[in-house]
């Protein structure tokens, strides 16, 4: 993880929960001006394969969680404050990566209840994922609903003794809020159909990655989190590497942008002084 980070780090979405956010609010004034259209952004394996609709690869994530009002925008909002503090906390490369890998396991659990459902089924198979009428059996099953989920789930993890206030009047610790709801879908995936099972093993899987690979070592305070990422910046800042550096006052390209340097033929040795010092200088010998 982390030589992959010092590679890609850079290219991270920094404040991820508020993209995910903005597609959600697309994914509503979509619906209030033409509803039919969601049909068309479902994460469907039939339609991409045998229509090339290839962009419900990504259209997918468009779709809300549920139902526009008031409980929804607190909804979102409790889920965007999570993400926040989990990005601040991880780094934004590492959510991004525990984000995407949500959003790459619940595609991939879509074509694997496809393959299912048409080594089953055969041409019925294929059917339950053709529309009826206006609308499909087995696609809208595949959402962000179980992937918001997951944040919730490391979030517990990652601070299980921080309080949140149940209905907005009964404080309870958010890892009781975590062991009920991982104990709900136990019970949803075991009781549930087949389709339940692809659908929210897909969505979790990148949860339990997370959960298996941290061994214990996700604990960590606001403050222990605010401390690391100060001591990394300090860290990147006394080991940065400058190519210009002047002999004699030692400024560099970094302290001072506007200077210009050069090496003095003169000198025994690689000797760089800056455009101050480079003809006043006593050559080194």
């Amino acid at each position: 993880m982390s030589n992959f980070e010092k590679r890609f780090g850079k290219y991270a979405i920094q404040n991820l929960s508020m993209v995910l956010i903005m597609c959600y609010g697309i994914g509503y004034i979509l619906k209030w001006v033409y509803p039919p259209m969601l049909s068309y952004f479902y994460l469907n394996p039939y339609e991409i394969i045998f229509h090339g609709q290839i962009w419900r690869l990504v259209s997918w994530l468009l779709i809300p969680p549920s139902d526009f009002g008031f409980f929804t925008l607190l909804m979102l909002y409790f889920y965007y404050s999570l993400g926040t503090t989990l990005e601040r906390t991880w780094g934004a490369y590492r959510y991004n990566v525990y984000i995407f890998s949500g959003m790459l396991f619940t595609i991939l659990g879509a074509f694997l209840l496809f393959g299912y459902t048409v080594l089953v089924g055969g041409a019925e198979g294929i059917a339950l994922w053709g529309m009826y009428g206006d609308s499909y059996i087995l696609a809208p099953r595949f959402s962000t609903y179980y992937v918001n989920m997951s944040i919730f789930l490391a979030f517990a993890s990652t601070y299980p003794n921080m309080q949140v206030m149940l209905f907005f009047m009964i404080p309870i610790r958010i890892k009781i809020l975590g062991i009920i709801y991982g104990a709900l879908l136990i019970y949803q995936f075991f009781l549930g159909s087949v389709a339940d099972k692809f659908v929210i093993a897909a969505s979790l899987m990148n949860f339990i990655v997370f959960f298996v690979t941290g061994r214990g070592k996700v604990h960590m305070t606001p403050r222990q989190a605010k401390r690391r990422q100060e001591f990394k910046r300090e860290v990147k800042k006394s080991t940065k590497v400058t190519r210009h550096k002047c002999a004699i006052c030692g400024r560099t390209e970094e302290t001072n942008p506007e200077l210009q340097f050069r090496f003095c033929s003169k000198c025994n040795g690689n000797y760089e002084y800056c455009e101050e010092h480079i003809f006043t200088h006593t050559h080194v010998q």
